[in-house]
């Protein structure tokens, strides 16, 4: 059995056949053998490397979905004194290359101890957060695409 394609969240509905879990690094992938959280075995195989995310579904070879849940992870939330202090925190993670988490009142990344300091040396506040990841794709990346 194989998936060779994703229907992105909100384009299909149904009971699913079966679920994956995954976090971000193992979302971000093109072919390799999985197993479904209620048995199913199957074979991921795209045409490339593609981030999944989280409500997507894979289409099984026999039109049976599997769908894509974000497994939590240890992550870090960063919060601004104002939006434009966010922004000026966004950018220097941006600098770095690393991928976040945009949202209107925060920015979540994956812990990093390092980058931790330099934040609060920039006046961010702070917080260890156990959540999905669901980093933005980079300017060059396609609605599925990501490289790292």
């Amino acid at each position: 059995m194989r998936a060779q394609s994703i229907k992105p969240k909100g384009t299909w509905s149904g009971t699913p056949a079966d679920r994956v879990t995954l976090d971000y690094e193992d979302r971000c992938r093109r072919r390799i053998a999985m197993i479904g959280e209620g048995g199913l075995s199957f074979l991921l195989d795209l045409a490339a490397t593609t981030y999944l995310k989280d409500g997507d579904a894979l289409l099984l070879d026999d039109g049976r979905l599997v769908e894509i849940k974000a497994e939590a992870e240890n992550l870090l939330e960063i919060k601004g004194r104002d939006r434009l202090h966010l922004m000026t925190l966004a950018w220097h993670l941006g600098n770095r290359h690393l991928a976040a988490q945009i949202e209107p009142e925060r920015i979540v990344i994956r812990h990093d101890p390092v980058i931790a300091h330099m934040l609060e040396h920039q006046g961010a506040r702070l917080r260890k957060v156990r959540e999905p990841f669901n980093p933005e794709g980079g300017a060059y990346s396609a609605h599925h695409g990501h490289e790292h």
